[in-house]
């Protein structure tokens, strides 16, 4: 565990799903509410993803930073970009699967998505995953321990004021970007 380490809770205007907690996992809201939000400026980043809206508010992050803490996204590639264009301490990783059919495997198995709902983010997948380039780190997530592992040790590095060189996934990203034939 890392006592330096914190997530950042996401509000979005997607369905609160059966095992979810308010606050713990979204801030869930309304349409409405999330458009006050962005009037309101609040969030450091906003973007829709597969049909829903989902922001990341500023003095949330603000206050984690102020307390000494590092503050970690689950974010897309939109809100990377975003945070990127605004800040200038942010190192970014981009998770990706080790193959569109495991993509498409994890999606169904999870049970939390609808097969439409499934089919969608896959017709989205390439586009999706396109974006790696924008981030510092790209990481396969084949075995979630260790990727987080790896995470975890590009993190340590990074306070040390050094770069951890992770494999290369160009080939891998090569060949999932490929089109179809």
């Amino acid at each position: 565990m890392d006592s330096k380490l914190v997530s950042s809770v996401s509000t979005t205007t997607r369905p609160q799903r059966a095992d979810e907690i308010e606050g713990q996992h979204y801030y869930f809201v309304t349409e409405t509410e999330f458009d006050n939000l962005v009037v309101n400026d609040e969030f450091l980043e906003h973007a829709t993803v597969f049909k829903h809206r989902y922001g990341t508010r500023r003095e949330q992050v603000k206050s984690m930073l102020q307390n000494g803490f590092d503050v970690l996204f689950d974010i897309d590639w939109q809100g990377a970009r975003t945070i990127k264009r605004h800040a200038l301490n942010v190192i970014s990783f981009f998770l990706m699967p080790p193959s569109l059919d495991e993509l498409e495997r994890r999606l169904s198995r999870r049970g939390q998505d609808s097969h439409t709902s499934v089919e969608y983010r896959m017709s989205q997948a390439i586009y999706e995953l396109s974006h790696y380039d924008e981030f510092d780190y790209v990481i396969v997530n084949d075995d979630l321990g260790r990727a987080c592992e790896l995470i975890h040790t590009c993190i340590e590095w990074i306070r040390r004021g050094e770069s951890y060189s992770v494999p290369s996934v160009h080939g891998l990203m090569k060949k999932m970007l490929k089109p179809a034939t």
